[in-house]
């Protein structure tokens, strides 16, 4: 069957900073966990079968080849694992077994993961996988990866697992400097982007980089099939070993050092047996002791000569659970400050948003109150603006509805400007200059009133005129008064003429 693209990927191990000689036995612990996913094979009888087990690859973190599967893609194949074939250095030909388990653990530890966890890590973790070697395919590989379980073996941790995949499509991701974790990664999923960048790709031919501090790799995406596992015996130093049952040809010998009043960190020969010879059974196999370990000093390479690889497999499991003893004790000590420290942070988070909300309510308050003062006093002056208006000129509706619109937004100079220049266009509307124009007419009415009655008085209360004379004085006046009005004789005038005609009539008047 044909992909477009297939990749193998190593797995990964994590070789901390200290001694050969410690990292051994560190490596031991993590093979020791690494048993726990063998397959429940019944070995007695089925002695053709060595159950395996062995981390297929670190998902989330980016291989030696420069190809990396995120937590999603993991999830989705990991159970296409099973009864995929176990072969050599990849070699499809050279098939040695099968794959049954699939599973997930914990990088660096090998505790069990959940499916349902592992979906949304960001984190890394192994995709840890559990299968059957046949034997009798090939023994000697067999007994190869038996011998690599036995740290005092040349060959401890010898033959390492890799994976094969077949995928449809990638993305690129980007990495600083020697980052490999997917977490940290910029990712480019155009494909114009891609198309301009792949060349940069290892599995392409590139050298892995896009400038000096940029590394580029390959996410493998969209439909992913394991297509096997390859046994191979490249003694990397990132290899992690493939873990078997322990061997059960082994003689067992409960052994336990005299107990010594000194200090434990004392000479290690007063800790350990004197009679520690090897023996060798009927079948030509070596009877190992085991003894129970209590200081790391006792371990050396003579004693590894002689004690089953369970004794330092319990020491190193037993100072592990001490120390996971005390990180859990002092976890637990620190989680309970963090939640009493987590508690006290949302009250006050709580009370000071309640303080806030209070805070925004004064403002909203405050606010509200300013506003309804500036429209007071603007109401205020816009009244106190009219009233003036009102107060100095004669104004109608429609005067007051222009002058309200012209002065409702203008401050207090403007306004100034605006009531002087309303000054001279509404000068015969002001109040003031009417009212003297009416009191001077008022005045000049008087005035001529009271010369008309004084006239009236003196005709009617002569007594040295007679009566002809009268009429013929009033005629001849009469008369003259009628020749000398001009066209421009005012009404008052004409009435006053008809006034004084009607009051001296003729027939009044009997004349002789």
């Amino acid at each position: 069957m044909e992909f477009k693209y297939n990749t193998t990927f190593a797995n990964l191990h994590i070789k901390p900073v200290v001694s050969e000689e410690k990292d051994k036995y560190l490596s031991l612990a993590s093979m020791t966990n690494l048993k726990k996913f063998l397959p429940d094979i019944d070995t007695n009888k089925n002695i053709d079968l060595l159950p395996i087990a062995f981390d297929a690859c670190v998902v989330n973190r980016v291989n030696k080849n420069g190809d990396v599967i995120n937590a999603a893609t993991a999830a989705e194949m990991v159970n296409n694992f099973i009864n995929k074939p176990i072969n050599i250095e990849h070699d499809r030909s050279r098939v040695v077994g099968c794959i049954l388990t699939a599973s997930f653990s914990k990088f660096g530890s090998n505790e069990s993961l959940a499916e349902l966890d592992v979906k949304t890590m960001k984190e890394p973790f192994y995709i840890t996988l559990g299968g059957v070697m046949w034997k009798i395919i090939n023994p000697q590989l067999a007994n190869l990866i038996e011998e690599s379980n036995d740290p005092s073996s040349e060959n401890y941790m010898k033959v390492s697992a890799s994976w094969e995949l077949g995928f449809s499509d990638y993305d690129l991701v980007l990495l600083d400097n020697n980052n490999k974790n997917l977490e940290d990664a910029k990712f480019v999923t155009d494909e114009d982007e891609k198309d301009k960048l792949s060349k940069n790709l290892k599995a392409f031919g590139g050298t892995g980089k896009i400038n000096n501090n940029t590394y580029i790799y390959r996410q493998v995406v969209g439909d992913v099939i394991p297509l096997g596992i390859g046994l191979t015996s490249n003694p990397a130093a990132d290899v992690q070993g493939v873990a078997v049952k322990d061997e059960d040809k082994i003689a067992v010998i409960e052994f336990r050092p005299k107990e010594e009043e000194s200090d434990s960190s004392n000479n290690s020969e007063n800790n350990i047996s004197q009679n520690t010879e090897n023996t060798v059974n009927q079948e030509g196999v070596i009877n190992r002791i085991i003894m129970k370990i209590e200081n790391i000093n006792q371990i050396t390479d003579e004693l590894l000569k002689q004690v089953t690889a369970s004794s330092v497999t319990d020491f190193i499991q037993e100072e592990l659970k001490k120390a996971s003893e005390a990180f859990v004790a002092e976890k637990s000590e620190k989680d309970v400050a963090i939640k009493a420290a987590q508690e006290k942070y949302e009250a006050l988070s709580t009370e000071s948003e309640k303080v806030k909300e209070e805070l925004e309510k004064l403002k909203a308050a405050l606010a509200k109150l300013e506003e309804e003062k500036v429209a007071k006093a603007k109401e205020e002056a816009f009244n106190l603006r009219m009233a003036s208006f009102d107060e100095e000129f004669d104004l109608s509706d429609e005067d007051r509805q222009i002058l309200a619109t012209d002065i409702k937004d203008l401050d207090e100079e403007a306004f100034a400007a605006y009531k002087k220049k309303m000054a001279v266009l509404m000068k015969d509307k002001n109040k003031a200059a009417k009212k003297a124009k009416m009191d001077m007419m008022e005045e000049d009415m008087k005035k001529a009133k009271a010369s008309e009655v004084k006239e009236e008085v003196k005709a009617s209360t002569s007594s040295e005129q007679s009566a002809t004379e009268v009429v013929d004085e009033v005629l001849d006046n009469a008369n003259v008064e009628k020749t000398s009005i001009p066209n421009s004789t005012t009404t008052a005038e004409v009435s006053l003429r008809e006034k004084y005609s009607k009051a001296f009539g003729f027939e009044g008047f009997d004349i002789n």
